[in-house]
């Protein structure tokens, strides 16, 4: 009788279970595979790097310490490296509607971790009693506290290479566009109405402005994820850990990340409070607004080409309609809009999820890290899309915002300090209603010279953000 290669046992405290012998993941993983059919949606690249390198971390402390054996130690580094690398990234297969804390997903990495160290050490896939997921990649370790850092590490990796670069990027552009267009001038509007001059330059710079001072807060909430609980245990008791093992796997972590990071000041409340989250989600959330208004104000400024304002050309990147020939849309502003009523939605779900956290432990993190970590990347890459793909090549049409410009009734303003808000008001009423230049209105009723007038109404002069004191 020949012996049944394409399978493997594995057994757990609730019996035994066939695994697929090219899979590097165990019975738990597929327990979660069988129980959760929700979403189909995996988990994210950035929260499994988080979690090797927590794995990678802790493998090495232990082995410095004595806690496991140096040779396995030393494989699980390896392991966790290769994968890091690129390798076996397909055996992340746990939808991310999942087992409360995130157990699931953790075993899902505890157990290619240890079939992977498995094969390194020469030994086959399954053999728990040499490498075991448990007693060996997850020694002093609990879901309670892996995976709230894992959310800490992931949302970090997230920040520094998708979120804070494609911001830079984006208030360079804009700052560019700003000192491109300065010398433009535009109607101002202000609820929809003309308004006062403004120059374009002064439209971009302010966005620039905005997004710098969103980087700003990001920054800062940020801050609150490099106070990492690992070392916690089950109840943040540091229950089976080494009296040592707490503040050196930390260090190991920031060393990995060149980051400061250093242990929770309490690891109880490092595991039961999701505030970090909450408080850095609503940074993204605070961004995504000014963004949405931001791209609708480039939809509205491009808006036409013949019946809107078509103040400025948004380049186009795609056709526009399956009907009309020759129609391009404002398509990346319109994306920018979407993925930020998305992050909005994100940061509610994370809100609620917060809150639902009951003694010494919230069971929701799972949706918390997806939300936080996926709001982060797709804002990232949101950002980056839009400058490269729009900012950076906005036109202006400097001669449509100029007659735009001299036809606002806005310009009144001006006299107000001249003949009076009254005064100013009635020119306006009757350049409306007879269609006259406001200039030939008050010459007629005598309210100011031509030459007073020239100087008072010069767009020029009153399109300049006036010096600070």
């Amino acid at each position: 009788m020949t012996e049944n290669t394409d399978f493997r046992i594995e057994r757990d405290s609730m019996g035994d279970r066939q695994i697929p012998s090219s899979a590097y993941y165990g019975i738990q993983t597929l327990r979660a595979i069988e129980n959760f059919q929700i979403s189909g949606i995996k988990p994210l690249p950035t929260y499994v790097d988080a979690c090797l390198i927590i794995k990678k971390a802790t493998a090495t402390v232990n082995g410095e310490l004595g806690c496991i054996p140096q040779e396995i130690s030393e494989a699980i580094i390896q392991a966790a490296n290769e994968i890091l690398a690129g390798n076996l990234r397909d055996q992340f297969v746990v939808d991310v509607y999942q087992a409360g804390a995130g157990t699931s997903h953790h075993m899902n990495v505890n157990e290619v971790l240890a079939n992977r160290a498995l094969e390194i050490l020469g030994d086959e896939k399954g053999n728990y009693k040499r490498v075991s997921p448990n007693d060996h990649v997850n020694y002093g370790q609990s879901t309670n506290d892996v995976i709230p850092t894992a959310i800490r590490v992931g949302g970090l990796l997230a920040l520094t290479h998708t979120l804070q670069p494609a911001l830079e990027k984006a208030i360079a552009s804009l700052e560019n566009k700003a000192v491109e267009f300065q010398d433009i001038v535009k109607s101002g509007r202000t609820h929809l109405q003309d308004a006062v001059p403004v120059r374009l330059g002064e439209n971009f710079r302010a966005w620039a402005q905005i997004l710098s001072e969103h980087q700003n807060r990001i920054y800062t909430a940020s801050g609150d994820l490099m106070a990492l609980g690992l070392g916690g245990s089950a109840a943040g008791t540091g229950m089976n850990t080494h009296p040592q093992y707490r503040a050196r796997v930390v260090e190991v972590i920031a060393q990995f990340l060149e980051s400061p990071l250093e242990p929770a000041p309490h690891l109880m409340a490092a595991m039961q409070s999701m505030a970090p989250f909450v408080n850095v989600s609503g940074a993204l959330r605070n961004l995504a607004q000014d963004l949405v208004k931001i791209s609708h104000d480039l939809r509205l400024m491009d808006s036409g080409p013949k019946t809107g304002l078509k103040e400025i050309q948004l380049p186009p990147v795609q056709p526009g309609s399956s009907i009309m020939p020759g129609k391009y849309n404002p398509v990346m502003a319109e994306m920018t809009s979407m993925v930020c009523f998305q992050v909005m939605g994100y940061d509610s779900a994370i809100a609620l999820a917060a809150q639902a956290g009951q003694l010494e432990l919230n069971v929701m993190m799972p949706l918390i890290g997806y939300n936080l970590i996926h709001s982060i990347e797709i804002l990232g890459n949101t950002i980056t899309a839009l400058t490269e793909r729009c900012i950076a090549g906005i036109t202006a049409d400097k001669q449509r915002c100029l007659v735009y410009a001299e036809g606002s009734l806005a310009l009144v303003t001006a006299l107000n300090t001249h003949i009076g808000y009254l005064n100013a008001a009635a020119v306006a009423k009757e350049s409306l209603e007879t269609g006259k230049p406001l200039r030939q209105i008050v010459l007629e009723r005598g309210l100011m010279s031509e030459a007073e007038l020239a100087i008072v109404l010069n767009l020029e002069q009153m399109s300049a953000i006036v010096p600070l004191a």
